[in-house]
């Protein structure tokens, strides 16, 4: 697997999401993908590279493009860039020239794959998982996902009002004696299946729950889809555990925001 496919995975996750709500758009523009749920929360109004960039001339232009679509609907937006696609002398002065078109650099992510999840290294805690639909499950998984990325709730219910999102947006939410303490998600795409949304709530973390649930959703998926192949972004926090899984990194994604 290469950069493309954690690329492709990632732009595929924001789609769906996009794809499911009324006020969504998916679009292509010149060397540019948006995929916009049209929500408050900016991270899932998003623009991808899709198409290599090879100065900084380049750049600036294929941030013009979403800066015009966003702002003609007074949308807050974000760029998801992989690093990938950029001409180092083009990736050297990245940041500057996101800069100068209003958006800050939010954060950068590992782009992590593994051909197959290696067996875990200690015992796995005990947990009920459950496939998300709607409803409570529903309401758990944005609870967690409130609490765990800092957002407020009423964005993520925003963002995960509709129910067509859980056809293809496969989520998961592990239970421990009847409380709900974890979340993960999968989304086919590239070829793989990418992983997304592994969470745990303060005062469960480090016990394993978010590993034991990750590696349910691969598992279901993996049987549903046929794939072994998986990829992620990690954040700092989660790097050694996917290592110790398996993963390795091959690519940065570099997250700009206004």
């Amino acid at each position: 697997m290469t950069y493309e496919s954690v690329a492709e995975n990632l732009r595929e996750s924001f789609r769906v999401i996009a794809a499911a709500r009324g006020r969504g758009e998916v679009r292509e523009l010149h060397g540019v993908s948006i995929a916009s749920a049209g929500v408050t929360f900016q991270m899932f109004n998003a623009a991808f590279l899709s198409a290599p960039v090879e100065s900084e001339g380049e750049l600036a232009q294929r941030i013009l493009l979403p800066a015009v679509h966003f702002n003609a609907r007074g949308l807050e937006w974000a760029y998801w860039v992989c690093d990938g696609f950029m001409h180092p002398r083009a990736l050297r002065r990245a940041r500057r020239v996101f800069e100068r078109q209003n958006l800050r650099h939010a954060v950068d992510l590992p782009g992590m794959v593994a051909e197959r999840v290696w067996p875990p290294v200690r015992a796995l805690p005990a947990l009920e998982v459950r496939r998300v639909e709607r409803g409570p499950l529903r309401d758990a998984f944005c609870a967690i996902g409130s609490v765990c990325f800092n957002v407020p709730i009423a964005w993520f219910h925003e963002v995960f009002d509709s129910d067509a999102v859980w056809r293809h947006f496969a989520a998961y939410v592990g239970y421990v004696d009847s409380e709900p303490v974890s979340t993960a998600a999968v989304v086919v795409g590239g070829g793989a299946l990418g992983v997304y949304n592994v969470a745990t709530i303060p005062g469960h973390q480090r016990r394993g729950y978010g590993e034991a649930v990750m590696r349910y959703a691969l598992a279901d998926a993996g049987r549903e889809y046929g794939i072994e192949r998986t990829i992620l972004q990690s954040t700092p926090a989660g790097l050694r555990l996917y290592e110790r899984m398996g993963y390795r990194t091959i690519t940065n994604v570099s997250v700009y925001s206004t």
